[in-house]
């Protein structure tokens, strides 16, 4: 069945489109939801609840641009909505305390980091840390949308980012200095 035929199917509302649908993209959408989620928990349902809006909301797909950019788009804005403004406004005031840091990386720390490693990373930083570097760096969107999205400034959207790169990067180099002790 074509994506078009597969639409079509899901506007008249056919469980078996509904369900290849689901079956084609869960998988590559599940990892979207992944990377802005606290836990595996939080992804699922975060996924679940974009689906339903994408079934709710797929006769307003107007073909312009990919299906499934439009429905990864779906399933940030429902990962954006989990994480509510108000807590996200409290962890940017209740996180400014970190300092700056100035770190050089080893290479090879990046290169003993597996995906897992680096998405558990991801998910451990502060909810405003973690929305605003994903929408930044994994979605590509500029400050000036992020700051629409969240309802911030556009200099908050660049801080968040500078302070959850920082963190990142602290995190990845107490790794590299475990490694470094398990070596000697």
């Amino acid at each position: 069945m074509t994506e078009d035929e597969l639409i079509s199917g899901c506007i008249r509302k056919e469980a078996k489109c509904q369900k290849q649908l689901f079956d084609l993209y869960a998988g590559r959408l599940f990892g979207v939801c992944l990377r802005y989620a606290r836990n595996r928990g939080d992804a699922e349902d975060i996924l679940q609840d974009a689906f339903i809006k994408i079934f709710d909301k797929i006769s307003q797909f107007k073909k312009e641009g990919s299906f499934e950019g439009w429905m990864k788009r779906i399933a940030v804005n429902t990962a954006l909505k989990k994480y509510s403004v108000s807590r996200y406004r409290q962890e940017v005031t209740d996180s400014d305390k970190i300092g700056q840091l100035e770190i050089s990386m080893d290479e090879t720390v990046y290169s003993q980091l597996g995906e897992k490693e680096l998405l558990k990373m991801i998910q451990d930083l502060p909810e405003g840390y973690r929305l605003v570097f994903n929408l930044y760096v994994m979605e590509g969107f500029q400050h000036n949308e992020i700051a629409e999205m969240l309802n911030i400034q556009p200099g908050t959207s660049r801080s968040q980012l500078v302070k959850a790169r920082m963190m990142l990067q602290k995190q990845i180099l107490e790794i590299q200095k475990q490694n470094c002790d398990e070596i000697i």
